[in-house]
């Protein structure tokens, strides 16, 4: 028995010390590392770069649109995706399902490809613009070129985001509450403003929250937006200097990432304050409420959530295909002038985004693999564990992906602008260092369903399994891997779909050599070349989709709650 009982405390530590370590280099670390570069440059202690950083009026300036865009796009975000949560968890509309899948689509499209789609209806240069001789003259500014249109584009690609968390929360809305107030008379729209939406307010005050990260931390709306239009934000402000400084600057752009990190702490900490002035518990534990019944609405509403849809959806992305398919700038396509030279030359002929489709798909892949393996362990740990430190770790575990992308991509700069101690490897300007990037970054969205799996599975199994005397990594490798990995399987691909197409980490750590696909597509728009950079996002949106569609089919086999676009 003794023998047996240290064989199980040296697996339990070894698990331990796994974990503790996996926390120290992919989310401390790094951390660690942008902090002494701000406080302690050069090895001792100063406030020159804070100074600094605090006396420049760009910093400031870009700090204030920064807030302005990422307040605005949290609001309209908040506006859009709280309505369509009350209508499609709260009444009766049909083609439910459809019709999330395409309102979250948004939000598993990369940013950068968003905002190209959008750009490409409006403009001198939009063929479909050009198809209806609606086209304004060559030379006209494009009107999403502006502080408005970024925070446009921002909560349409958000809505969804905070679609999903506030229907989260009014699944677990009580039927008595609504029935009650509904008996004693009070019309649909007192219930929605004395009951539904105080209930919640937890929910929508977490969505508001991780919405302003979200937008204070995106790169790619604002690149393509702002920096035609001289409006710099600070995730650009730091791609402009570091591509304009190289590594001398890295001391200052670790002081604008700070001050990202910052902002968005303060809007998670005004969440916190905001959700513990009230109790919002629910004691009862009842079927949600019954579905409001529309009526002779009920068309009406259905006819404009597929407009929506239209909108968001389908007409962005006909205006990325059509420009796909032109041969240059303002030709007006027509059934003769259409080509697809486009995808030949980008797939086949340009040798930088023939390399990115590979990179990409080797960075999503290893990033999807590696976080598969960790988060059941992790989930393991979070889940069915009791020890008291397990809630710092799940904190530490969302601190790179709570924190907006450009903080971590910064900080991984840091970490390895010089060869690894002891071993002398230098990953710094290869494709390595993203991938380092992409792990820490995007563990979290592995762990989570994973965690949701384990909550919903029965551990009797395990359970038996260790009173037979089965050790933990017997029980990880013959019980619980082959039970939960379908949840954790899920969490890998929405990582890949993540990754695949990202650009606000990339776009500060790429070399010649390590490009990836949303990089290609930044580039190609920055030359002018939009349409390549529409084919490039065309086959992106078009993967995207189809793999979407692919996860869909085994949903019945996946724990509840881990496709977001799935009930």
């Amino acid at each position: 028995m003794t023998a047996i009982r240290k064989e199980r405390q040296g697996q339990d530590m070894a698990l331990t010390a796994g974990i503790v370590a996996l926390i120290v280099i992919f989310s401390l670390l790094p951390m660690a590392r942008l902090l002494q570069e701000v406080i302690l440059p050069g090895g001792q202690f100063s406030l020159d770069v804070i100074r600094n950083g605090l006396i420049d009026d760009t910093t400031w300036r870009a700090t204030w649109n920064t807030l302005v865009v990422g307040l605005g796009g949290t609001i309209f975000a908040l506006v859009l995706g709280v309505a369509v949560a009350i209508l499609v968890s709260l009444s009766d509309v049909r083609q439910r399902q459809a019709f999330v899948l395409c309102f979250v689509t948004p939000l598993m499209i990369a940013p950068q490809v968003t905002a190209l789609a959008w750009l490409q209806l409006f403009g001198p240069s939009s063929p479909l613009l050009n198809m209806l001789g609606m086209a304004p003259p060559l030379g006209t500014r494009n009107p999403l070129y502006s502080p408005e249109g970024i925070v446009f584009l921002l909560g349409i690609q958000y809505a969804p985001l905070v679609f999903l968390i506030v229907r989260a929360g009014m699944r677990k809305l009580p039927r008595e509450l609504v029935e009650a107030a509904q008996s004693s008379g009070a019309g649909w729209v007192r219930v929605l403003g004395t009951i539904i939406l105080p209930l919640m307010t937890p929910s929508i005050v977490g969505a508001a929250a991780l919405t302003f990260v979200s937008c204070v931390g995106n790169f790619g709306i604002p690149a393509f937006l702002g920096i035609p239009a001289n409006y710099l934000v600070l995730p650009t402000l730091i791609y402009q200097r570091l591509a304009g400084g190289g590594p001398d600057v890295l001391s200052e752009v670790a002081f604008l990432s700070v001050l990202i990190g910052v902002i968005a702490m303060v809007g998670i900490v005004m969440q916190d304050r905001i959700a513990s002035r009230r109790d919002f518990r629910i004691t009862s534990t009842s079927l949600p409420a019954a579905p409001y019944q529309l009526g002779v609405w009920r068309v009406p509403v259905e006819l404009g959530m597929w407009a929506l849809i239209a909108l968001i959806l389908v007409l962005p992305l006909v205006g990325l295909i059509l420009t796909s398919l032109v041969r240059g700038y303002g030709v007006t396509l027509t059934a003769e002038t259409a080509t697809l030279e486009n995808y030949y030359f980008v797939i086949f002929q340009h040798a930088a985004a023939s390399r990115a489709f590979l990179n990409s798909l080797y960075l999503s892949a290893g990033a999807s693999i590696f976080a598969v393996f960790v988060a059941i362990p992790l989930g393991y740990v979070i889940a069915w564990g009791n020890k008291r430190w397990i809630k710092a770790l799940n904190l530490a575990i969302e601190l790179p992906y709570a924190l907006p992308g450009v903080v971590l991509a910064i900080a991984s700069l840091l970490l390895f602008l010089k060869p690894m101690p002891i071993t002398g490897i230098q990953i710094y300007n290869t494709v390595w260092i993203i991938l380092y990037a992409y792990l820490a970054r995007f563990l979290i969205l592995a762990v989570r369903p994973t965690i949701t799996g384990y909550f919903q599975l029965d551990r009797a199994l395990e359970e038996a399994a260790q009173v037979a005397g089965a050790g933990l990594f017997t029980r990880m490798r013959t019980i619980i891997f082959p039970l939960i990995a379908p949840a954790a399987i899920a969490g890998g691909l929405l990582i890949f779909m993540t990754a695949l197409c990202e650009l606000t980490v990339s776009a500060l750590l790429w070399s010649s050599g390590s490009e990836t696909i949303g990089v290609v597509i930044f580039s190609f728009e920055q030359g002018g070349d939009s349409k390549y950079a529409a084919a490039v996002s065309a086959i992106m949106v078009a993967t995207t989709f189809l793999l979407m569609l692919l996860a869909s089919l085994f949903a019945n086999k996946l724990p509840d709650g881990v496709l977001p676009w799935r009930d």
